[in-house]
């Protein structure tokens, strides 16, 4: 098994303890790449991708774990777009 069908394996078990660097190289393998929107944006992260709306996160902080929230969201939105 590869590390990405590991990764994605863990991602749909909603995990309480997915890492915002997990979900970086998820969507990267997805073809989605991360930007930010200037100076300005703080803690706002959008990941791009040529073929579907931008995805918009708030990157987390202090600690870099995502919300489980956050997790079933994009699960919901890569589900609908059949990336998952």
């Amino acid at each position: 098994m590869t590390r990405f069908n590991k990764l994605k394996l863990r991602f749909l078990s909603t995990p309480t303890d997915f890492s915002w660097n997990e979900l970086s190289v998820l969507l990267n393998a997805l073809e989605y790449k991360e930007t930010q929107s200037g100076k300005t944006s703080g803690s706002r992260v959008k990941f791009t991708h040529p073929q579907f709306e931008p995805i918009s996160l708030h990157k987390p902080h202090p600690k870099p774990i995502l919300k489980s929230y956050q997790v079933k969201q994009i699960q919901e939105v890569l589900k609908d777009r059949g990336q998952l």
